[in-house]
């Protein structure tokens, strides 16, 4: 994968695959498939500057992750989808 630093409070996140089946065991078609709210911090910025004091990151590379539904911009990176967002679209990280 190619390297990609994120600036300022942006982190990158690779979603998780979305549910391809329910708890019953029903297939989900890909027209209603929800889209994934939980992944894995793939790099994370250095921080910001707030007020003169630099403020850093609360994730690291590696943690998982929750997010809402319709945070951060899609990319593709060599054929892989990642979504860069600010820190503060991040709800919570997964223990």
């Amino acid at each position: 994968m190619a390297s990609i630093k994120p600036l300022g409070d942006r982190v990158v996140v690779k979603p998780q695959p979305a549910e391809e089946k329910t708890a019953s065991g029903l297939f989900i078609p890909d027209t209603a498939k929800e889209k994934p709210q939980k992944g894995t911090v793939i790099a994370a910025g250095p921080g910001r500057v707030e007020n003169g004091t630099k403020i850093d990151m609360t994730v690291k590379a590696g943690d998982v992750v929750l997010y809402g539904k319709y945070s951060g911009t899609e990319i593709q990176i060599d054929n892989e989808d990642l979504l860069i967002m600010r820190e503060t679209d991040i709800l919570g990280i997964v223990a």
